[in-house]
């Protein structure tokens, strides 16, 4: 936990959702922070987006996905196949042959991220715009007020 970081939200009054977003966060071993965690990650992303469109090869993946590391594709592979939203398959040829594909939990999973990349498209100038508009008002020298940091 980072320094200055309260344990439990100072307020977490229900005003339109039928659950407490505080709950899954609060606990270390929770399932559900863990599961976010690793389907949120920018690599976790990128191979769900790409196996959407047809079965790859390793080689295929790292090719298209610029910046990843082999270490950190073979990572991001097991993890998606370990949580069941990746499968691998091994063709028994010379030299083996193994594609990754999505799985059903996998598919269902793209079209959440497919909703959230269709939002972030249609509001990006907005977003752009706020960026500007913030990076304008905010100076280097200003320091964070008591209120703020609450």
């Amino acid at each position: 936990m980072e320094e200055g970081t309260l344990k439990s939200p100072s307020h977490s009054a229900d005003t339109c959702c039928d659950y407490d977003v505080f709950q899954w966060d609060q606990r270390e071993d929770c399932e559900v922070r863990q599961i976010l965690d690793r389907i949120a990650d920018k690599w976790s992303l990128l191979v769900i987006a790409l196996l959407d469109e047809r079965p790859l090869r390793f080689n295929e993946l790292r090719r298209t996905i610029d910046g990843i590391s082999q270490r950190m594709l073979t990572v991001t592979l097991r993890q998606l196949e370990r949580d069941g939203l990746v499968r691998r398959t091994v063709f028994p040829t010379v030299p083996p042959r193994v594609d990754y594909e999505l799985t059903p939990l996998g598919m269902s999973l793209h079209a959440t991220i497919q909703a959230l990349v269709t939002w972030t498209e249609e509001h990006q100038q907005e977003i752009a715009a706020a960026r500007t508009a913030y990076d304008a008002d905010t100076r280097p020298s200003q320091a964070v007020s008591a209120d703020d940091a609450l």
